[in-house]
């Protein structure tokens, strides 16, 4: 049997055109997550320009209720979730989880930006919170209005943090869902309505809470029809760890706050 002679190394510059793998070369974001949702995750995807990725570590969330919250931040799988995202090479930690975060208020989302920090010293941190706080820093955002799926004791604390964080609600409206994937089933069309429905000539801008509530394909068109800028929990959160990093990494057609951070170059 005559040996068949294997193909020489490439040499530098002559390799081929390889497909875009999905490698986060820019930057990659860990999240921490909720093991029962799937939106977050997809709209990250969706809004991530090549060279940027997402590598998520998940807890568990009883149910979408103010004991069965606060029972998911009090158990150990917190930190062991915080760890194991941490022990990826990534550069910033994204926590993303509104009212798991703004659930007692400012002091709390900052406390457990700390405690994140002390379990995983290295990457940046953030929470859904406090990405939304600086998206509405960055549009410049007064008084707001907020469309929320939440049960009314959630919405009212969502009201609660923007107000004392200096963002008056003159308006809003909430869907009273408590089951997690109910919220991921919410159609793109009843959230659009929904965001329409709670619009208010005093505000400047429109906040759409909950990571687990599909949004990110109709902010385009929602601030084309409204005339001002419309921001969600996941397009802050993701727009905030690009901001942490220095990466215009966002593909176009999720909304103002991208301005400036929009790769070059990117389809649609």
């Amino acid at each position: 049997m005559t040996a068949t002679a294997s193909p020489s190394p490439a040499k530098a510059g002559d390799y081929p055109q390889f497909r875009y793998d999905g490698s986060g070369d820019l930057a990659r974001i860990g999240l921490i997550y909720i093991a029962s949702s799937v939106v977050m995750e997809e709209e990250m995807w969706a809004m991530s320009a090549k060279g940027v990725s997402t590598h998520t570590a998940r807890i568990k969330l009883p149910k979408v209720t103010v004991q069965g919250i606060e029972e998911m931040m009090n158990a150990p799988e917190l930190e062991v979730a915080a760890r194991m995202a941490g022990a990826a090479p990534i550069d910033v930690l994204l926590f993303g989880g509104t009212s798991a975060s703004f659930l007692h208020g400012t002091a709390y989302d900052k406390a457990l930006i700390d405690k994140i920090r002390q379990w995983v010293p290295g990457p940046k941190v953030t929470t859904a919170s406090t990405a939304t706080l600086a998206a509405l820093n960055q549009v410049k955002a007064g008084k707001v209005a907020l469309a929320t799926p939440y049960l009314p004791e959630i919405h009212e604390r969502a009201i609660r943090f923007l107000e004392e964080n200096g963002h008056a609600v003159v308006k809003s409206g909430y869907l009273s869902i408590s089951d997690d994937h109910a919220l991921a089933e919410v159609s793109i069309e009843e959230v659009y309505d929904h965001v329409l429905s709670v619009d208010h000539p005093d505000a400047s801008a429109i906040f759409i809470s909950c990571t687990n509530f599909r949004s990110v394909g109709a902010i385009e068109v929602l601030e084309d029809r409204l005339g001002k800028p419309v921001i969600s929990a996941n397009q802050a959160s993701f727009w905030h760890c690009l901001e942490l990093t220095g990466v215009a990494g966002s593909r176009p057609g999720y909304g103002r706050l991208f301005d400036g951070y929009t790769a070059k170059g990117d389809e649609e």
